[in-house]
């Protein structure tokens, strides 16, 4: 069986997360501790976690808009708008040429490639935008799809089963310490993305025996 490799899209396969959401505080004026605040009080309200609902495909982009904006208008004390939020964080997200560049050598070479990420079913037109998804991994897996989001153990065993690979026979290329955890206590060999792109390519290159 030859070894694969699972990718993480979003703050591995692009520019920093933190990077679109500083360019919408920018724009909107709105602190993106408003942000945390009102998903916690939410969360706190509610029983679900807006942003894992989200993720889950549970609600729509545009209700948990409208949810965060109601809130942060209370917490703010001046009434808040999402509108644009998508746009500008898109147009602030960028393709990581370089890692993407030696994951398509690695697709030359015929090393299996999938794609597991923490998404939203209204993003799909923006991020599949940024380079040729489905050219360049053979499963992907949303969370937005499945119902479930990493860290849950479930979703890695799903892309293991779909990508017809046991997990020990599977690198996993994340930029959160908490899902590359999860994923090893799956079986799967985690490699924590911090920004290092020859880091993770030594790594990964070092997992295939390249």
């Amino acid at each position: 069986m030859s070894r694969g490799i699972v990718c993480d899209f979003g703050g591995v396969l692009t520019s920093p997360l933190q990077e679109a959401f500083t360019a919408w505080e920018r724009l909107s004026g709105v602190p993106l501790s408003a942000l945390g605040i009102a998903m916690t009080t939410l969360t706190e309200r509610t029983g679900r976690h807006p942003l894992y609902e989200l993720e889950c495909g549970r609600v729509t982009e545009a209700a948990f808009q409208a949810d965060l904006a109601a809130q942060m208008t209370v917490d703010l004390g001046r009434e808040v708008t999402m509108d644009g939020f998508t746009e500008t964080y898109f147009a602030n997200l960028h393709p990581n040429a370089e890692l993407l560049d030696y994951l398509t050598v690695l697709r030359g070479e015929g090393v299996p490639l999938a794609l597991l990420t923490n998404n939203v079913r209204e993003w799909g037109p923006y991020w599949r935008a940024m380079f040729p998804v489905d050219d360049l991994f053979e499963v992907v897996v949303d969370s937005a799809y499945v119902g479930i989001r990493k860290p849950d153990e479930e979703i890695y065993r799903m892309t293991c089963e779909r990508f017809g690979r046991p997990p020990e026979a599977c690198a996993f290329i994340d930029d959160f310490a908490h899902n590359c955890e999860a994923a090893a206590a799956v079986g799967l060999h985690p490699v924590w993305y911090q920004g290092d792109v020859p880091a993770t390519i030594a790594a990964v290159d070092a997992f295939l025996g390249r």
